[in-house]
């Protein structure tokens, strides 16, 4: 599976995609690694996109809330 993502200006994530159809949000870090996270609504995808920082987000809003695996 392989989620088409897109760059994003920030010091802590390189690139974000979604998966309409399974619900998935994938996260490309500064360092390299790539991370999904299940069962994200669409609306908190879009948020991510348009938030002022994108690390803070994900911190806050995603990875505390939805289950995660680091992508192979």
């Amino acid at each position: 599976m392989r989620v088409l993502r897109k760059f994003v200006s920030s010091s802590a994530v390189r690139s974000v995609g979604y998966d309409d159809a399974l619900h998935i949000l994938e996260v490309e870090y500064i360092s390299g690694d790539v991370y999904r996270y299940y069962g994200v609504p669409r609306r908190a995808y879009e948020r991510l996109s348009k938030a002022p920082s994108k690390g803070t987000y994900v911190n806050r809003e995603i990875k505390p809330k939805f289950p995660y695996a680091k992508a192979a």
